[in-house]
C-alpha cells in the first residue's frame, strides 16, 4: 500500500467527504508506517497524511488514529502530542503506549492532564523516575495508585517518601507500596508501622527491615495472632510467614535468636525447622531433648552460626524454665524474667544484641509494672 502513496492521497483527504474512509486509511497507515520496507519519501508521504488525520474534525477519525497508532516508533512527535492533548478517548492510547513521547513530554502532560490521562501515564511500560515523581507529586490517589502497582515504573526513594506523606491515609497506595519488589529500607520502615498486620507481616517477609523493628513486628503479629487463635490453628499462619521469611532471606540468625530471647519458642521451633528442613514435630524434639546433642544437631543442620550456639542453648534453657504467672500483664512480667535471666547466665551476646534486649527489657518492664 505504502508505494502507492502519493501527495494528491493528502489533497484527496482534505475533501473527503466520509470519515468512515478517513478513519479506514488512518487504520491502514498504522500497519504500515513501521515498515522497514519504507522509502524516506514513502515514509514521508505517511507521516503527513497521519498529520491531517490528526487535525480531522471527526472524533471517530481521530480516535481510530490513536489507538491504531499507539505503538508506532515512526508516528510523528508533533502528532503524538496533538494526539495526547486531545480529549481523552483520543488521547488514552498514546498516553498509555507511544513511544515516541519523551519525559519531558510526560512530565507535563501529567501536570496539565486529567486524572484519567494520568493513569494512563502511571500505567506506561518502563516509567521513569523523572515522570514517577511528577506523578507522585501532582496526580491524584487513584493515578498514584496505579504507579505504585506498576512493576516496571521507575520510583525514586524522595518520591516514594513523597507519596507516603500526600497519601498516608490511602489504603491501595500502601499496599501497592508494600507489594512492590525493591522497596528500600528507609521507607519499609516508615511503612510498617502505618499498615495493617497483614501488610506488616509481608514487609517483614519479603523486604529488608532493621533486625531490630523485623523482631518487633514478628513478635506483635505473633501475639495478636495468638490471642485470636488456638495453637493448632495458628501454626499454618507461622509456618507460611517463616517460610516466606526463609525464601526471601529475611530469616536471619539474629532475627532467631531475638525472638527466642523474648520468650517466643514455638518461632524459634518452627524456624529452625523450616532452616534445617525438617518436620516442626521432629524439630521440637531435637529442641527438647535433656540431653547436649539434640539442639546442636539440629543447630549445625540449620547452618545458624556457630559464634551463637552457646546464646542459643542459653535462651531456650531459660524459655523452658519459665512459665507464666497466669496474672494480669503476665506476658509482660514472662518476657522481663525471660530477659533478664539471660542477662545474667550469658554476658558473651554481641553488644548489639545486648543492646537490643536491655531496650526490650525496659519497654516490658514499664509495662508489666
Amino acid at each position: 500500500m505504502a508505494s502507492s502513496l502519493t501527495q494528491a492521497d493528502v489533497a484527496r483527504l482534505l475533501t473527503e467527504p466520509s470519515s468512515s474512509v478517513r478513519a479506514e486509511l488512518g487504520h491502514k497507515l498504522a500497519g504500515e508506517i513501521d515498515s522497514p520496507t519504507l522509502t524516506a519519501a514513502e515514509l514521508q508521504i505517511a507521516q503527513d497524511i497521519v498529520r491531517v488525520l490528526a487535525r480531522d474534525v471527526e472524533l471517530a477519525v481521530r480516535r481510530a488514529l490513536s489507538d491504531s497508532l499507539r505503538s508506532a516508533r515512526n508516528l510523528p512527535h508533533d502528532v503524538a502530542r496533538r494526539l495526547a492533548q486531545d480529549v481523552e478517548v483520543v488521547a488514552l492510547p498514546i498516553l498509555a503506549a507511544s513511544p515516541v513521547l519523551t519525559d519531558t513530554d510526560l512530565v507535563e502532560l501529567v501536570q496539565q492532564g486529567s486524572a484519567q490521562k494520568q493513569e494512563a501515564i502511571a500505567g506506561r511500560d518502563d516509567v521513569s523516575e523523572q515522570v514517577a515523581d511528577a506523578l507522585v507529586s501532582t496526580a491524584d490517589e487513584s493515578a498514584v495508585a496505579l504507579l505504585m502497582g506498576n512493576a516496571r515504573a521507575h520510583i525514586a526513594t524522595t518520591s516514594l517518601d513523597t507519596a507516603i506523606e500526600r497519601f498516608g491515609a490511602s489504603d491501595r497506595v500502601k499496599t501497592n507500596m508494600v507489594h512492590r519488589a525493591d522497596l528500600p529500607v528507609t521507607i519499609a520502615e516508615r511503612l510498617v508501622v502505618m499498615v495493617s498486620e497483614r501488610l506488616q507481616a509481608y514487609l517483614v517477609s519479603h523486604h529488608e527491615l532493621p533486625v531490630s523493628i523485623a523482631t518487633d513486628m514478628v513478635l506483635q503479629n505473633r501475639e495478636r495472632a495468638t490471642l485470636r487463635l488456638s495453637l493448632g490453628s495458628s501454626e499454618p499462619q507461622l509456618e507460611k510467614l517463616v517460610r516466606q521469611m526463609h525464601h526471601n532471606q529475611r530469616l536471619t540468625p539474629l532475627l532467631v535468636l531475638r525472638a527466642l530471647c523474648l520468650g517466643d519458642m514455638a518461632f524459634f521451633e518452627m524456624a529452625m525447622a523450616v532452616m534445617a528442613k525438617v518436620p516442626v514435630a521432629n524439630a521440637r524434639v531435637l529442641i527438647h531433648d535433656d540431653g547436649p546433642n539434640g539442639l546442636a544437631s539440629l543447630y549445625e543442620r540449620a547452618s545458624m552460626p556457630p559464634r551463637l550456639l552457646a546464646a542459643v542453648r542459653v535462651a531456650a534453657d531459660v524459655v523452658r524454665g519459665t512459665e507464666f504467672d497466669g496474672g494480669e500483664r503476665d506476658r509482660e512480667r514472662y518476657r522481663s524474667r525471660v530477659i533478664t535471666r539471660i542477662l545474667t547466665q550469658f554476658e558473651d551476646l554481641p553488644q548489639e544484641d545486648l543492646d537490643y534486649l536491655l531496650d526490650k527489657l525496659g519497654d516490658v518492664l514499664s509495662v508489666a509494672t
